[in-house]
């Protein structure tokens, strides 16, 4: 049973590295930018794709991504610039009504480039394989490099914020945009970074993910809607908010599905049990933000005013 547990906590934590990579991305450009990007889950689908391709095309799954992740780049700042420039002044339902549009248009144009079906990608040899963790715990190293990556790419963010100059100009933009326009800091150039690092971080989740399942058309759509949960519950624009709701969710997703149905059938039969326990699991994550929101309604660590 103890084994069993340790799995399953591995497993929250991997789901919630894979929202994390998500939801900062998100939060960076909603946090910053002020703006609803609901074809930020889009973006995590065509990394998907990206690195599917090359991987077909290289052979290697790790050069695939290595050479993915700056096409992901180069993607969101072209999506920034030639769509969602004008919405900065627009206000939040334009913003939804147009990137709603822009998950149909980038659902449509995969299905174009790469067809209906979903694209599998393989792994390479040495990540396909279990290892063995201490106390005999059995667990895919594959799941163990995403938690590594995650957690490189979080203390890389961190860094990026809070010691650099571009993390000074993030975070001043984020504060007061017209001050720091008005410094002679080009907004412009500085949002469209953003967006490409946000998109970036969308792209590699996808990367991350597909091995798992595939890369499939529209596999942004649901995910999207529980990153949203996650830069609710952690507050919106902060990086370390995202990043400790992400853990939260993943492990409160996870060890739901795990393990509700056995404490459900101390209280009720066990046909009763099995039955209710699924809509709960998929409900308690949606109750954790309603009561983050009714208490806290910042979030758990909202980002600092000044």
């Amino acid at each position: 049973m103890t084994t069993l547990v340790i799995t399953q906590i591995l497993n929250g934590l991997q789901l919630g590295i894979l929202l994390f990579l998500l939801a900062a991305g998100l939060t960076l450009v909603f946090g910053i930018m002020d703006m609803v990007n609901l074809a930020h889950g889009s973006l995590y689908m065509i990394g998907a794709f990206l690195c599917a391709t090359l991987t077909e095309l290289t052979g290697s799954f790790v050069l695939a991504i290595i050479l993915a992740i700056p096409l992901s780049f180069l993607v969101g700042m072209i999506v920034e610039m030639l769509a969602l420039r004008t919405l900065y002044v627009r206000d939040h339902l334009d913003q939804v009504l147009a990137t709603f549009g822009l998950i149909l248009l980038f659902d449509t144009l995969v299905q174009l480039i790469w067809g209906p079906a979903g694209k599998p990608i393989p792994l390479p040899d040495f990540l396909d394989i279990p290892m063995t963790l201490p106390g005999g715990i059995v667990f895919p190293v594959y799941r163990v490099a995403i938690i590594t990556v995650g957690l490189l790419v979080a203390a890389g963010l961190w860094v990026l914020v809070t010691r650099t100059r571009m993390g000074m100009l993030i975070r001043a933009g984020a504060s007061n945009r017209t001050m720091i326009g008005a410094l002679g800091v080009n907004i412009r150039l500085l949002y469209t970074l953003v967006f490409g690092l946000g998109a970036a971080m969308a792209g590699l989740a996808g990367m991350m993910y597909a091995p798992i399942s595939e890369a499939t058309i529209g596999m942004g759509n649901d995910i999207l809607i529980v990153a949203f949960v996650v830069i609710v519950i952690g507050g919106i624009g902060s990086i370390r908010g995202s990043f400790i709701a992400a853990m939260l969710v993943g492990l409160i997703d996870t060890m739901g599905r795990s393990f509700l149905d056995t404490l459900l059938k101390v209280v009720m039969s066990n046909q009763n049990a099995e039955t209710a326990a699924p809509a709960i699991s998929a409900m308690l994550i949606y109750i954790l933000m309603a009561a983050i929101l009714f208490f806290r309604p910042q979030g758990l660590f909202p980002p600092k005013t000044r």
